[in-house]
């Protein structure tokens, strides 16, 4: 006997990176990095300083050279394209030290995050007025140069900015470097509310309890490899993982 019935293609994963390698001339940084997001998924990627973290972040967003087997996302091969052309698919990154436009106000740098999509001015205001809702500090300070801010409201910026190109994937790439104990409770309670709103993150963090508490899975990056990776509630009794980055 038969059936009629077909199976449905399994979805492929938001984000494909197969194999990355990055070199700083003789030195890899990066070493045949293989990782995976799914749509609506949180990862976390933790390790020392220095292993290799940010290099392949920024190899993802195209903002590194590198060399491997494929790069894609949503369904695009994105191995060929320049940095300013993934926020039009949705791939936007918050980058390490935030990298606000100094002299512009608060205003004018969210204004600038909306520069890959096409919307009207109400929805432009509309959708600055979300930013100061999840940020209410940003709303006081919205006419305020952003080189005067503090690095915890630089960092609300910086999230604020790539909220405005309405990702579907966003990189946070140390959120919580820097920063004193209650402006981490604020950003990382906002990132918390971002989830709601059905945006994949990729965190990259030293700061392991934080990674962990959000996270729904892990990889654990060691001198430019993936050494761990798995559910992020299983790695958080690995001995290995609490050995490293948890205290013991």
């Amino acid at each position: 006997m038969t059936s009629n019935a077909t199976s449905t293609p399994a979805r492929r994963p938001l984000l494909f990176a197969n194999g990355i390698n990055v070199n700083y001339g003789k030195i890899a940084a990066v070493r045949q990095v293989s990782i995976t997001i799914d749509h609506g998924e949180i990862v976390t990627l933790i390790g020392s300083n220095g292993a290799g973290k940010s290099s392949l972040i920024n190899a993802i967003c195209r903002l590194r050279q590198w060399s491997g087997s494929s790069l894609e996302f949503d369904g695009h091969d994105v191995a060929g394209l320049r940095a300013d052309q993934l926020p039009y698919l949705g791939l936007v990154q918050v980058p390490e030290g935030r990298r606000v436009f100094t002299r512009l106000t608060v205003e004018e740098n969210l204004t600038l995050g909306a520069f890959c999509r096409s919307c009207s001015a109400k929805k432009l205001e509309s959708d600055i007025a979300e930013v100061y809702q999840l940020f209410p500090r940003l709303a006081e300070r919205r006419a305020q140069q952003s080189g005067t801010l503090s690095g915890g409201e630089q960092q609300m910026l910086a999230i604020g900015r790539a909220l405005m190109a309405k990702p579907k994937l966003l990189l946070l790439d140390e959120p919580s470097m820097g920063l004193a104990p209650r402006m981490i409770d604020i950003i990382y309670g906002a990132i918390e509310s971002v989830v709601q709103q059905n945006v994949s993150l990729l965190i990259v963090e030293q700061n392991a309890f934080l990674a962990l508490e959000l996270a729904k899975r892990v990889y654990v990056m060691e001198a430019g490899a993936i050494t761990l990776s798995g559910p992020a509630d299983v790695l958080a009794s690995d001995p290995r993982l609490k050995e490293a980055y948890l205290g013991g």
